[in-house]
């Protein structure tokens, strides 16, 4: 309490003083991509922490990391799994997303994407996902069994962290960092963003949401005070060439990549994990179903497609 108190004094200082605490800022490799944490008002040392928690995320659910907990569970046959904290909660967030979906965002398709061509890491070559001969897709997400710090997952069942670990990384490391005495954080791993506490400027924080087209540009900027920003591409996992080329977002009725003319597909919602699985809807439902959908399930949605247009939900100029 008495911290709080401290903080709360100190932003009236701010407000009076028109000054705002520092920024500290630094971006690195992280889960097949790069990622930033921004600390306004946070040290070195808080900032080297967020670091080494969002590396702890990417040691236990990588599935190119044999000994990493979801490698472990997708080889476990089974049988009970010894697992950290971090992984229950992890999985607990992938069957809250399967329920949200109805079924559209399913991390037990893992079978699937590897037939699609991702097997093999996009940084590392040498790493490459294995599966059991008993591996099939989908799995039996609701016969996941909990039990004290192990889990039981069942046979032929095999899980794929996907989009939501990087949106679910950048949602712990915000709250961690807040927690540390932080005055506001944004953190973005593989382009999810969440964003807590106090922005530079102290409003809102100013996000841009990549052009799929022009890497260098934003094809749309959205203020948030509190939240999260994911994007899913079609563009940026992709193998073979031309007309037969495949991508890693599976439709789970086909069990292939998804057909559509959506290229990105960006989610606003209160946490980086539902936003990130909030997205999947979008390369399967028609786009005008999928946008208004979203603000019934609390997201806000932007759809850029093959040619360019923009296509977004009612309340996306909320965010504007």
């Amino acid at each position: 309490m008495s911290d709080d108190i401290s903080k709360s004094a100190l932003r009236a200082v701010f407000t009076e003083t028109n000054s705002l605490p520092g920024v500290l800022s630094r971006r690195q490799p992280i889960m097949g991509g790069h990622g930033t944490i921004s600390l306004v008002g946070g040290n070195p040392a808080l900032l080297d922490e967020c670091w080494a928690l969002a590396d702890t995320c990417e040691q236990l659910w990588s599935r190119f990391i044999s000994d990493s907990d979801i490698s472990r569970i997708n080889w476990s046959e089974g049988e009970p799994v010894r697992i950290a904290p971090l992984t229950r909660q992890l999985i607990a967030a992938m069957i809250s997303g399967h329920t949200l979906t109805e079924g559209v965002y399913d991390p037990t398709l893992l079978p699937d994407v590897i037939n699609a061509g991702y097997s093999t890491s996009t940084v590392d070559p040498t790493r490459s996902t294995q599966l059991p001969p008993s591996a099939t897709s989908p799995g039996h997400l609701e016969g996941i069994k909990f039990s004290d710090d192990h889990v039981v997952v069942p046979t032929g069942t095999t899980l794929d962290p996907g989009g939501i670990a990087k949106g679910f990384t950048a949602d712990l490391i915000a709250e961690f960092a807040i927690e540390k005495g932080a005055y506001g954080v944004m953190a973005e791993i593989g382009g999810d963003i969440v964003v807590q506490g106090d922005a530079p400027d102290g409003v809102a924080w100013r996000l841009g949401v990549e052009d799929p087209f022009d890497t260098q540009a934003h094809a749309n900027i959205v203020r948030l005070q509190r939240g999260a920003v994911a994007t899913s591409s079609q563009l940026k996992r992709r193998f073979g060439d031309g007309d037969t080329s495949t991508h890693h977002l599976i439709n789970p009725a086909t069990h292939s990549s998804a057909t559509t003319e959506a290229q990105t597909v960006t989610v606003i919602a209160a946490s980086g994990s539902r936003a990130e699985v909030l997205t999947k809807r979008g390369f399967v439902d028609k786009p005008a179903d999928y946008l208004a959908w979203l603000p019934s399930v609390g997201g806000a949605g932007l759809i850029i497609f093959a040619d360019g247009r923009q296509q977004v939900s009612a309340n996306w100029s909320n965010y504007a």
